[in-house]
């Protein structure tokens, strides 16, 4: 069954839930492209796997220690350390690629919260977008996430989601999608190139394949949204899963 709500499902920013529906929704992507753009175009998703070490604030505090020799041995006596964990996080890019010289046409990104976050991740993300723009290439980027602060964007309403559409014709202008919690998620252009026509993204008919797929009924609903949602929308959301 689909998702029942009528846009995106703040249950799914879940940390233990995001990177199976990113990962998940940039292929049903990827295969919603191909079946348009074929033959003259063809559409390759690459995974990105960024790893995060733990800041040295965030490590345990650790005393010095001092090597010990052991003269039975005549060695250095062995100690038990501990590796720290890390966390791994895998990023989906589509891109469309003109079949012939393989040229990037368009890259599509669905962000996940690395791109988002301050640090050397979103650092990263904004400078290969900046050097796009000056590319032939048009991107476009889903922001489905409500957590992390919102990249970069002008004149830009408060919005919960957000889905931009760069063509090089427009620069250095955007088409933007700011999308509200309760707000339906719209069906999008994605550019090709030369007389070619937009192929077409609805989001939310991907977004209902990968819920009904991934049975997230089963399980999303045991735990709260995160970030939290206020109380007003939080009964908001609730009429929906207990229908």
């Amino acid at each position: 069954m689909p998702s029942p709500f009528p846009g995106m499902n703040p249950y799914l920013e879940q940390p233990s839930v995001w990177e199976d529906f990113h990962m998940a929704f940039a292929t049903q992507i990827r295969e919603s492209l191909a079946t348009q753009v074929r033959p003259n175009f063809l559409v390759k998703l690459e995974e990105r796997v960024f790893i995060h070490e733990p800041s040295f604030e965030a490590s345990p505090a650790h005393e010095s220690s001092v090597a010990t020799f052991d003269p039975a041995l005549n060695q250095v006596k062995s100690i038990l350390a501990t590796i720290p964990n890390v966390e791994i996080e895998r990023h989906a890019v589509i891109e469309i690629r003109d079949r012939l010289d393989r040229q990037l046409v368009t890259m599509i990104e669905v962000l996940s919260p690395s791109n988002k976050r301050y640090g050397p991740d979103r650092e990263q993300y904004l400078l290969k977008r900046a050097t796009m723009m000056f590319s032939s290439a048009s991107i476009v980027e889903i922001d489905l996430l409500r957590g992390g602060p919102r990249l970069p964007i002008n004149d830009l309403p408060v919005c919960d989601y957000c889905v931009t559409v760069f063509r090089k014709a427009n620069a250095p202008k955007v088409e933007a999608w700011p999308i509200g919690l309760r707000d339906e998620l719209p069906v999008i252009p994605v550019p090709l190139k030369g007389d070619f026509a937009d192929a077409k993204l609805d989001l939310k008919a991907l977004l209902d394949r990968v819920y009904d797929a991934a049975g997230y009924e089963d399980y999303l609903y045991e735990s709260f949204p995160e970030p939290p949602l206020d109380q007003t929308d939080a009964m908001w959301a609730q009429a929906f899963i207990t229908q």
